[in-house]
């Protein structure tokens, strides 16, 4: 008897009973959720939510895993260093649930927007690529699909971003708003980071988690972004809670503005007051000047 003949949808969720409902079972199982970027965040989240027994999913990603994804995407082993992540992630999904239903698209998937997000109205942004990224929150704005995604912090953090709610580059002011996103800059892009990183520092105690010196070096593009597991599986969590969530119809406390979750503290921290945001940004765009010195 092969494991795939012992496999049973029923079985996998039994122990899923006391914190959904019956119907919300079928709901989840139901249930269609959009993520692009299947590494580090999109792979944690992508796992916990086929696990709860998600039942279809499209994933996109252009990139292969590499020796240096071990440290936190949850499908990267020795077995699939090399190979396509979407690939590789599809295989490892259907080792888990074998009827789980499964499209996978690489480069081309934001071309293909207007094909995928029609049917898929909660989208997980577990991708870095800072252009890609504008078009897909253009896009879901246009279909009505909610994306659910984090900040680029060495705290986790997760923002759920409804149709209707502003776009980061609107609400975080970007210099993109009336660019394609094909065309923008690399002095736009770098402008895009500044801002996100501002607002990280102002309303999270991010600044105190990471080194000055590595944040210095990323900022001078000299360095890769750094990432460590817990906090990267953590975001992808967070994210998967809020995926169920709105598959489910259940509310949520968190926005368009996000939550940040201290690990080191046990404490969530929200977006600050106008007055100590205020005051706080002072500080941190004198720090952020310094690190981009």
């Amino acid at each position: 008897m092969t494991a795939r003949s012992t496999f049973s949808y029923e079985e996998l969720v039994t122990r899923n009973a006391g914190f959904v409902t019956p119907a919300e079972q079928t709901l989840l199982r139901e249930g269609r959720v959009f993520v692009c970027g299947v590494g580090g965040m999109g792979g944690a989240a992508l796992q916990s939510l086929v696990r709860a027994g998600v039942g279809h999913f499209t994933l996109a990603d252009m990139d292969s895993f590499e020796v240096s994804n071990l440290n936190r995407q949850l499908f990267a082993t020795l077995d699939t260093v090399g190979q396509p992540k979407v690939e590789a992630t599809r295989a490892g999904l259907l080792r888990i649930n074998p009827d789980v239903a499964l499209a996978a698209f690489g480069a081309e998937w934001v071309d293909r927007l207007d094909d995928i997000l029609p049917t898929h109205r909660v989208v997980v942004n577990g991708m870095d690529d800072l252009a890609a990224g504008i078009a897909l929150y253009r896009k879901a704005r246009e279909h009505g699909a909610t994306v659910i995604d984090a900040y680029t912090a060495p705290l986790p953090s997760v923002t759920v971003v409804h149709p209707t709610a502003p776009r980061p580059e609107e609400r975080l002011g970007y210099p993109t708003r009336d660019t394609d996103w094909r065309a923008i800059t690399p002095a736009q892009a770098a402008a895009c980071k500044a801002a996100e990183a501002l607002y990280v520092a102002v309303h999270s105690s991010s600044a105190s988690y990471i080194d000055h010196a590595v944040a210095a070096g990323l900022f001078a593009g000299t360095r890769a972004r750094p990432s460590f597991a817990p906090m990267v599986i953590e975001t992808g969590t967070l994210m998967a809670f809020e995926a169920v969530k709105l598959l489910l119809g259940r509310s949520s406390g968190v926005d368009h503005r996000g939550v940040f979750f201290n690990p080191w503290t046990m404490a969530v921290e929200r977006p600050r007051s106008a007055p100590v945001a205020w005051l706080r940004e002072r500080v941190a765009r004198r720090l952020l000047a310094r690190m981009t010195a």
